[in-house]
């Protein structure tokens, strides 16, 4: 098990999916406003249909992707080129990932080491393959359906990602 070191931390309330959205659109603007933030490594964690593949769709969307976006749940990742200036997004759904050599055989590696946006659900599987995240998402389902968010920055870049979001629609806890 990673034990990752959290430099600063928000929770938000998402009462719905427009909320998600919102916050997508958000975060886009503050990678588009600061294209340096866009080679950041982003896990996702929650529960069977929390809203992480919801997120990153949104997400996606707001970063201008057109056409469908699907989830990457049997090919374990699914890349996307994005307008010139920002570079491109990888997003991985680890949830199936069982072998580590699937990791080297597939190129993950130079993957995350290249420049652009890397998206991770399910990052537990592959622990211990993934390099130190700079942001991590947890997204838990309460009652009402409502989602509670975690925002944990691990690295400087996380933290930058973080003040420009405080800066874009107030996220701080």
């Amino acid at each position: 098990m990673r034990h990752l070191r959290i430099l600063e931390t928000r929770l938000l309330q998402w009462p719905d999916e427009a909320a998600t959205q919102a916050f997508c659109e958000q975060m886009a603007g503050a990678l588009r406003r600061q294209p340096a933030l866009m080679n950041a490594s982003i896990e996702l964690h929650g529960s069977l249909g929390a809203g992480k593949t919801s997120l990153v769709r949104h997400l996606l969307r707001a970063l201008g992707v057109e056409g469908r976006i699907k989830s990457p749940s049997y090919a374990v990742m699914e890349s996307y080129e994005l307008a010139a200036e920002l570079g491109c997004a990888s997003h991985f759904d680890f949830y199936r990932f069982n072998d580590p050599r699937e990791w080297e055989d597939a190129g993950f590696r130079d993957v995350f080491a290249a420049p652009g946006l890397k998206l991770s659900e399910w990052p537990e599987k592959a622990a211990g393959m993934l390099p130190t995240p700079d942001l991590q998402i947890w997204l838990e389902v309460n009652e009402d359906d409502s989602r509670a968010v975690r925002l944990q920055a691990g690295s400087e870049l996380g933290q930058a990602l973080l003040n420009a979001l405080d800066q874009t629609q107030g996220v701080r806890s």
